[in-house]
This record gives C-alpha cells, structure tokens and sequence, in this order.
C-alpha cells in the first residue's frame, strides 16, 4: 500500500546539502578574514551561503506532504548560491585577482583532494601557500601559473591590515600566493558543483511531481485503495 506521507527529510545524506554546508563554513570564515565587517557585502554572502543549505534541508522536510514546496525551496537554495558565486566573482574582479579556469593546476588540486570539511580547505590552502613559497614566484604580481599578486600590494590587504597570504614568500616582498584569491576560487569550484547538482536534483524533482502528482492527488490515491481492498 502506498503510504500517505512517504519517507522524507534525509537531507543530511544528500550531496548538494554536505557541499552546501561547506560552502557556508568556507564563506563564515572567508567573510570574517577578508570582508569589511561593516560592509552589507558580508552580511549578504553570509545569509545566501545560509540560505543556500537550509532551503535544501526545508525542502527535503516540506517533500513530505508538498513536492510542490520542496520543488520551489530546492530552487530558492540555487538561486542564493547563484547570488553567492556573484559575490566572490566580484571580489576578484574589483581587485584585478584571477578568476581561475576549470584546468588551473592549483584548482586541478584542490578538486582531487575532494574537501569535505573547513579545516580540509584549510589544509589544502597551507598546501598552495607553502609550495608558493618553495617555487618562490617568477615576477612581480604572479607566480608562473598567474595566481597572486605580491604580498605587499595593498589591494591585497584585507580588514586586519595584513597580507592575505598567511605565509609570505620568504617574509619579504615577492611574489606569493594570497589566501583570499586562494579560497575564493575554492569556493567558486564548490558553487559550480553544488549548482550543477541542484539542477539536476530540481530536474528529478520536477519530473516525479509530474509522474505522481501532490499531496492532494495521493490522497485521492490512498482512500481509492482502502476501498477496493475493503480495509477501513
């Protein structure tokens, strides 16, 4: 017998909702290093990453009674990350940073490494900076890959007055990789997956609520047949 309410609410085993939670740890921590506390930018970054990952879990939840709900709060959590990407993108382009291209080694690391927590960016970050270091750049303003500009080029100053990379280039001014350009590309990489999997999870969505109707059309559903097999 086809149950009324059916299974519903595992969230925490989807995919895009463990990408979208590590999104919101990355931006939390991105946003508390290198974006102006008084500035509405870091409240809004914050709140999309947010929103982002509690609209997939209120979907998962709401999937239970409305496949309609779930299927409108699934695309509200792509839409803020949507809003999110937007928003790193900007970071690095008003301060004439590189946006990475998908075959970027560094960023060709970072997705083998497959981070699924913030201390694993993290670690991967350390990874970049300290190879930075070892390489020690090839000219003012970028490594051979075009990565950074110098440490000590002032629109790589973030809110505490310091360099963005954690470990200059042998603590003098060459050229080194910042963390800020380092993560905010990480965090592009994991909005290009999560968006591509939110799309293809609405995909799924939309055609099981064609295939079997709303909530309304399982209970018509259900009652037809309790009485055809004669059960109360």
């Amino acid at each position: 017998m086809e149950p009324l309410i059916p299974q519903h609410g595992g969230y925490r085993h989807l995919k895009t909702f463990q990408i979208g939670q590590l999104i919101y740890d990355v931006t939390v921590r991105f946003c508390d290093l290198y974006i102006d506390r008084r500035s509405r930018t870091r409240d809004q970054m914050v709140q999309a990453a947010r929103s982002g990952v509690q609209n997939i879990a209120e979907g998962s939840v709401a999937s239970g009674t409305s496949r309609k709900i779930e299927l409108k709060l699934t695309n509200v959590a792509r839409a803020s990350l949507e809003e999110l990407r937007l928003d790193y993108e900007d970071f690095l382009r008003q301060r004439g940073w590189e946006l990475w291209r998908a075959d970027h080694p560094s960023l060709k690391r970072f997705k083998a490494k497959r981070c699924s927590t913030l201390d694993e960016v993290r670690a991967w970050t350390q990874d970049e900076l300290q190879q930075a270091k070892a390489h020690g750049g090839t000219r003012k303003g970028t490594d051979k890959h075009g990565q950074a500009r110098t440490s000590t080029d002032k629109k790589s100053v973030p809110v505490g007055g310091s360099p963005c990379a954690s470990v200059p280039v042998g603590g003098s001014p060459c050229a080194s990789v910042p963390s800020c350009v380092l993560v905010a590309n990480a965090a592009l990489s994991l909005l290009n997956l999560c968006s591509h999997l939110l799309s293809r999870q609405i995909a799924a969505q939309a055609a099981a609520f064609e295939e079997e109707g709303g909530f309304t059309e399982r209970i018509y559903r259900v009652r037809r047949n309790r009485r055809s097999t004669g059960k109360p």
